[in-house]
């Protein structure tokens, strides 16, 4: 039984990155009905930026705090530059845009530092506690920590400010928020300015594990993909939910299931998407539209 707890705890700990890259998707597509698939490669950009300040020997702490600003920064300039342009076009083709922005920011990435994998720094000290049995990393409880932070705070800013209840309303219903007084246009940037945020939060605490490289995010897109559709799209409570039953599931399928193996772990979660949207195609905590004829 105590094996079964530690792998739980090892999957909320890979969940909880998942999640927080489920959210980062979330946000944008509640604001423009688009999945952006560059996503996970804008996080990586900000996570070599990070990298790099502390190589040039600025504090982890600081050089998190300016790459996350950059990654603000970033969003907002790529919703400018690329996506409001496209706001009347068909969502296929801003579909085919967020892909052509995966291929840039790799690329960019690539570029500037090379496809060599990289030490990033741990955000956390070395060691750890036990519960009964059970071992805990100080990295996996702060991980877990960052994301509850992190839910709060995006929970609390929509229900409860001015700014989130625009942004929620701007997502709703474009042309009502509009005459109501609603800047959209300006919401839907900070949205993805907040987006970009998220996601490059979750590239900075996956890289110490992964090592850092221009692809890195690349297979975590996937898992983020597959927690958001679990949870539903148009659900944050829902993306950080399906986060973390994303990654108990990959972590107890890989142990438990050894016909599957290291290699198609992947498959775990991708079932159990495809059971639960047999069920529910919304998704666990999607909402059904209703159309009035």
């Amino acid at each position: 039984m105590s094996l079964f707890f530690q792998l739980v705890v090892s999957g909320l700990t890979t969940g909880a990155i998942y999640a927080a890259l489920a959210l980062a998707l979330v946000l944008i597509f509640r604001a423009t009905n688009v999945v952006n698939f560059g996503q996970g490669e804008m996080a990586t950009f900000s996570a070599y930026c990070a990298w790099q300040l502390v190589e040039g020997g600025a504090p982890l702490w600081l050089a998190l705090v300016v790459s996350l600003a950059g990654s603000f920064i970033v969003g907002v300039v790529t919703f400018r530059l690329v996506i409001r342009p496209l706001m009347d076009a068909p969502v296929e083709a801003v579909v085919v845009v967020t892909l052509g922005i995966f291929v840039l920011f790799q690329a960019v990435c690539m570029w500037l530092w090379g496809a060599e994998q990289r030490s990033f720094p741990n955000l956390f000290p070395d060691g750890g506690f036990n519960i009964g049995d059970v071992r805990i990393l100080i990295s996996a409880a702060g991980t877990l920590a960052i994301l509850i932070i992190v839910a709060g705070s995006i929970g609390l800013l929509f229900r409860f400010t001015r700014l989130g209840l625009s942004m929620r309303a701007a997502a709703f219903d474009r042309i009502r928020s509009i005459l109501v007084g609603v800047d959209v246009e300006r919401m839907l940037m900070l949205g993805w300015g907040f987006a970009s945020v998220i996601g490059g939060l979750a590239a900075i605490l996956i890289a110490p594990r992964l090592f850092l490289s221009p692809t890195m995010m690349s297979p975590i897109l996937f898992y983020g993909l597959a927690a958001a559709t679990l949870g539903g799209w148009d659900s944050p409570v829902g993306a950080i939910a399906g986060g973390l039953i994303v990654g108990v599931a990959e972590s107890l399928g890989a142990s438990y299931l050894s016909f599957i193996g290291a290699d198609m772990r992947i498959a775990v979660p991708i079932v159990l998407t495809l059971v639960i949207l047999l069920v529910k195609p919304v998704g666990l905590f999607g909402s059904y539209k209703v159309t009035k004829l």
